[in-house]
């Protein structure tokens, strides 16, 4: 029988997709004993686990007809008309899609083609950078921080190149952690609006402030300048459960009309199930259930915070989040996070080294830190044990 040669088969894009780093060093931290600061998952204690339960019953009870059939591309008409209320819009201005992973890669396939100039923050989601490769894009950065992107730099690239889109994180950034503030966000609008530039707004960790209210998004501030030019992604993932893939993405019409043609060739629809859970679940108690999300990440947090003060020895640096999930840290210059990634391993503590967060290479003296899945007496232990990895690596060089 003839064998086939399947790297022969596949088209150019298919050389272009690479395996997610974190998927992959999720597989080393599955051992026993291992704690994981790797994955950027929510903390499952929080999932409305009973609730949820009780809704499908109800749901498949009452509307088993509806939710086990087709639907329409746009999504889930009340759900649509939920967030449409949520972020003041008109349910026609939503789409629904399955997870803000595939809103990223809707994106890519109706914005981008072979060579195209694509702005981004240095480092930026790993996710987004995986979702726009296959499609071929030129990659723009300017580096970011714990006050967002550099808007210096930002104008430098503006001032030579003129971008498809610019993607970013605004708030509570991944891999960073970073918050841009207000004026800077009014600044970044300026900008975009002065060169007609898209601005794609990724605000997955929109809710998970630990102040006392959260800033406006660049979609707020756009609508309230009369500026179309911004693509606002959210996702139910981080405040109800990422199992269910139900995100959304919001705009003007005519691009939100041309993101719903290319979902109807990726998936026809997001399951109807899971949208109607996703409706019902925001309809009782969601309130309280986000400011229970707030504390309990904001005690992680510090508790992270705490412990990396302790513990970590002179010349490493790391942010200090006011929301999110995740601590960015900086080792010396000249020291690998791959090489810490092995001795910490060995120490049974596991991290997502930076490189893969930056799209044209670098960071190799990065890596994020999550703390949203542990309790905080774990995360001061996995502390310690980074400590001696990273001070016996010290001890090396």
């Amino acid at each position: 029988m003839r064998t086939l040669d399947w790297s022969t088969l596949f088209g150019e894009r298919a050389g272009r997709i690479q395996a997610s780093t974190i998927r992959e060093l999720l597989k080393l931290t599955q051992r026993p004993g291992v704690i994981s600061f790797a994955g950027g998952l929510p903390a499952p204690d929080l999932f409305p686990k009973d609730l949820a339960a009780e809704k499908v019953a109800a749901i498949l009870r009452e509307k088993g007809e509806v939710a086990l059939q087709y639907g329409p591309t746009e999504g889930y008409l009340p759900l649509r008309a939920w967030v449409a209320d949520w972020l003041g819009l008109n349910p026609e201005e939503v789409l629904i899609t399955t997870g803000s992973q595939q809103a990223l890669d809707l994106l890519g396939k109706v914005f981008l083609d072979e060579g195209s100039p694509l702005l981004l923050e240095a480092p930026s989601y790993m996710g987004a950078i995986q979702a726009f490769r296959p499609y071929g894009p030129r990659f723009l950065t300017a580096p970011t921080g714990e006050e967002g992107p550099d808007l210096e730099a930002l104008e430098e690239v503006l001032k030579r190149e003129r971008p498809r889109f610019l993607y970013l994180i605004p708030s509570f950034q991944n891999p960073s952690g970073g918050l841009m503030p207000l004026p800077a966000r009014q600044r970044l609008l300026a900008m975009a609006m002065e060169r007609g530039l898209v601005v794609v707004e990724d605000d997955a960790y929109r809710e998970l402030y630990f102040g006392e209210s959260r800033l406006p998004s660049l979609f707020e501030l756009a609508r309230e300048a009369g500026y179309p030019g911004v693509i606002y992604l959210g996702s139910f993932s981080k405040i109800l459960a990422p199992g269910l893939r139900v995100a959304f993405a919001a705009g003007d019409l005519e691009a939100i009309r041309k993101l719903t043609q290319a979902k109807q060739g990726s998936d026809l629809h997001t399951p109807v199930l899971n949208q109607m859970l996703v409706h019902a679940l925001v309809q009782e108690g969601f309130s309280e259930r986000l400011a229970l999300i707030r504390r309990t990440y904001r005690e992680k947090a510090l508790a992270m915070l705490a412990a990396l003060d302790r513990e970590m020895p002179e010349g490493v640096r790391y942010t200090r989040p006011q929301g999110g999930m995740f601590v960015w840290m900086t080792l010396p210059e000249g020291l690998s996070a791959e090489r810490l990634f092995q001795r910490a391993i060995e120490e049974n503590v596991a991290f997502v080294p930076g490189g893969p967060f930056f799209a044209n290479g670098g960071g190799e003296n990065t890596l994020r830190l999550s703390y949203a899945t542990m309790d905080p007496s774990r995360i001061e232990e996995g502390v310690r044990r980074l400590g001696r990895a990273l001070k016996g690596l010290l001890a090396l060089a």
